[in-house]
């Protein structure tokens, strides 16, 4: 209650409260996917690296071609070519696999 009080407090001051859980979550986006991804890149090609970081923070094929630029069904190629290399099932399977590799 105490950290409520102070937060609207901030804000009727003209600040901006932003709590410390969302700075956290944000981390893994604000950290450079390069420095993360070294040993994803022996595996994959570069574009694949894309969207294998993509399917682990859980984007759909949509939202994936959009960012990318390519059409739905190349991002499915890239994930069907993912899925056979990591010998996955699903894409479950496939963000689990590719979070365990990360770290």
């Amino acid at each position: 209650v105490k950290v409520a009080a102070e937060a609207v407090a901030l804000a009727r001051a003209g600040g901006v409260f932003v709590p410390a859980s969302s700075i956290l979550a944000a981390k893994e986006s604000i950290t450079p996917a390069a420095s993360k991804n070294c040993c994803l890149d022996s595996l994959f090609t570069p574009r694949e690296v894309v969207v294998a970081e993509a399917l682990r923070r859980g984007k759909a094929n949509k939202i994936i071609a959009y960012e990318m630029n390519l059409c739905e069904s190349t991002v499915k190629v890239h994930i069907r070519n993912i899925m056979k290399k990591l010998n996955a099932t699903n894409r479950t399977e496939v963000a689990y696999k590719i979070r365990e590799l990360v770290q």
